[in-house]
Formats: C-alpha cells, structure tokens, sequence
C-alpha cells in the first residue's frame, strides 16, 4: 500500500518538459527546464533514455548484433523557494551500472547571477550539457564527445553561472577538481585520452582546482555559438604525505612526473530554421609533461588532441501542416585524433585517427520521443585499416 502511494505521489507532481530546443534561441535540456520553470509546483519528476540495436555489417567476417538498453536516466528537482533549486539525475548504463550523473544545489542570488555547488556538468561542447536522446541526431552521441571531451564529463566543485538577455549572453563559471591521472598506475592513455581519468563525485582526489568556464551568444534568431575552456592538471595520489621533508627532496620528481597539464578549448554552433538544422563543433586538447607521464605509467598518452564535425538535417515533414510529427533525414562527418601530436619516446599511432560518417533517419512521433536509424561508415588513417560499417536502430525519450 504504501508503495502504491509513492508512485501516485510521484505521478502527481512529475513535470512535463519541452523537448526540442527553444526558437528563442537557448535549447533546453533537463536542467534549465527545471531552474526557469515559473509554476508553483515543488517537485519535478522526470527520465530520458535510449535502446540500441547495432550491426556491423559488408565485412568478411560475421558479426554478432549487440542490443542494449543503453542508458536510463532519472532525474529529479526541488524548489526550495524561487531563488533556490535542488537537481540531481540518477543514471543506470547497460541496466547493471549505476552512477550520479548531477547533484547540485543553485541559488540565484541576481537575475544574472546564479551560485552552484556540488557534481557539476563541465560545460564543453554541445553532447556533454545536451545528452538527452531527442535532443541529438543519430542512435548514438558522436564519438568526439566520448574519445576527446568526454562525455558525460562531471566533476565536483562550484561556481557562477547567468545569462545577460539584454546582449543574449549565457555565461558558466566553475572551479572544480582535475581528472584522476594516477592512483598508483596511469589512467590515461593514447586512444581515448583523459576519459579513464574521470572522478564522477566518487571519493574524488584533489590536489588544487582546474578551471572551467564558457559563454553562448543567442542574439540571431535560430542561432547558437559557444566557446568553452578548461584548463588545470590532472591529479594524483602520490602527492599524499608529501610535506614530510624527506619525501619532498627523494621523491618530488616521481611525483611531478604523475601529473599531466591540461588546456582544452572548443567552439560549438547549433542553427534551426524552419525544417532545417545544422550543428558543428570543434575541440583541442592539449596536454602538458605526456612524455614523463608515459616513462612513469608506460602508457601512450598524446601531448595533443583534436576533432571537429559538422552535421546538417532536414524535416521531411516540414510541408505537411496537419502533423505535429517530423521526420529529421540528417548526415554528420566526424575527424578527431587523439594522437594529433605525441611526445618523445611515443610513437604517433595511425589508428587514433579516425573519421566517421553518419546518415540516417530520426521519427519524433510526439514531443519527448523518437524512433532512430542510421549507417555509420568508419576508417582510421593506419596502413592495415580495413573500415567498418554498422546499422544502428533504437530509440529514445525524454519526459
């Protein structure tokens, strides 16, 4: 009974949330839905996911399907008062992982000046703070936003965010702890970067924050444009006890050789018009003292990354004025190199080089959810590659 009357409590006061993004020019997602509501109601309640089916397929060797409820995510807000907001999502991977994705507490002190503390989305790119399902072409994210940014990057910390509507500025603010480089062996490594070294909020080691920051101009109708820093090093467990003297002068060295130097930035643009869309993004990425980080760990970590797509799509239905449906043919090409440059004693390895091209189909039958299909075509510029073609299908949703 009592259980029966939680899921009837919880579907009273779930929200309902806009899935596409705003033509007044900021997109929504999960979190500024909630913060900008305007209704009185205390507890909003809500979840995305997506299911995939992927195929590899025109190759001599038979491959398996892979089928996989992706990714669940619950997510849930509370307005203490209309200055203060609670957010936090709860996300479920593969059914068996389950993680927080954001828990942070936001005061809005002005109408331009937000405070926010606790595990916070690190602003890069478009995927890392838009992920919800609808909100993307393709089955899945692109592959920048894994390999190079990464996807879904969080860290704990605080800082400031608003916008200025007056000069349509957006702007995001935050100190926050550094990436996990070492914790007794290297974390990082040449074909997905820094993406091993995420903390995620779990008993996250800090040494001194890393800095991340970004603005949006929304000022054109239909348009979008950010730029995105981050700039920090990486963290590392060697550096307990070190103000003991004698580890100081035996081992300072060893220490310092633990830690990696990071300087990304990126640039994004997002452009709706009528039934036509288009989105770029551009990141680099690059990484200080690689070559005595790779000596210590004996990995192979670049000292620079780099990628960028462009993606354009259509609604086919654009012309049909008695649906409310669309059906969005897009295509997206995908370079990025995680071995754009490599350090003494590394050798710059062809294959982590890659390029992708995505075309496909997305169905949005109703606001909040959408039947997928795409063919994703894959090389790398190494001698021995031999591309790579998948079938993707799936699904996803957003309430």
């Amino acid at each position: 009974m009592r259980d029966r009357l939680l899921i009837l409590i919880l579907a009273v006061c779930a929200q309902s949330y806009s899935q596409t993004d705003s033509t007044s020019n900021l997109p929504l997602n999960a979190v500024n839905t909630i913060i900008e509501k305007t209704d009185d109601k205390r507890l909003s309640i809500g979840a995305y996911g997506q299911v995939e089916f992927t195929q590899q397929f025109a190759d001599t060797a038979k491959h398996n399907a892979l089928i996989d409820v992706h990714r669940l995510v619950l997510f849930m807000g509370y307005k203490f008062n209309d200055r203060t907001h609670f957010i936090t999502e709860i996300e479920f991977e593969h059914v068996n992982e389950a993680a927080i994705e954001q828990a942070f507490l936001n005061y809005r002190i002005k109408k331009w000046l937000d405070l926010r503390a606790g595990l916070i989305l690190i602003p890069m790119g478009i995927i890392n703070e838009y992920h919800e399902p609808t909100t993307f072409n393709g089955v899945t994210r692109p592959n920048i936003d894994k390999n190079i940014v990464p996807a879904t990057w969080r860290e704990l910390g605080a800082g400031f965010n608003g916008k200025f509507d007056k000069i349509a500025l957006k702007y995001q603010l935050y100190a926050v702890n550094g990436f996990l480089g070492y914790d007794g062996t290297g974390r990082f490594k040449g074909s997905d970067g820094i993406r091993g070294g995420r903390q995620k909020g779990i008993k996250s080691v800090m040494t001194t924050p890393d800095l991340s920051l970004k603005a949006d101009y929304y000022g054109i109708p239909g348009l979008t444009i950010g730029v995105a820093g981050y700039f920090g090093e990486s963290e590392s467990t060697l550096y307990n006890g070190l103000w003991k003297e004698d580890t100081l002068q035996n081992a300072q060295s060893k220490f310092d050789s633990s830690v990696v130097g990071i300087s990304m930035i990126g640039a994004d643009m997002r452009y709706h018009w009528k039934g036509l869309e288009a989105r770029g993004q551009y990141i680099l990425c690059k990484l200080d003292n690689a070559e005595k980080y790779n000596k210590l760990t004996g990995k192979d970590l670049g000292s620079e990354m780099s990628g960028f797509y462009l993606e354009a799509g259509y609604n086919m239905l654009e012309c049909c004025k008695k649906t409310k449906n669309k059906l969005i043919l897009f295509a997206r090409y995908e370079d990025y190199n995680t071995h754009a440059k490599t350090s003494s004693g590394i050798t710059l390895n062809k294959s982590y080089h890659r390029t992708e091209i995505t075309t496909g189909l997305g169905f949005k039958v109703a606001d909040g959810a959408v039947f997928k299909a795409d063919l994703q075509h894959t090389r790398t510029d190494s001698d021995n590659d031999v591309p790579k073609n998948f079938l993707n299908l799936g699904f996803g949703i957003w309430f």
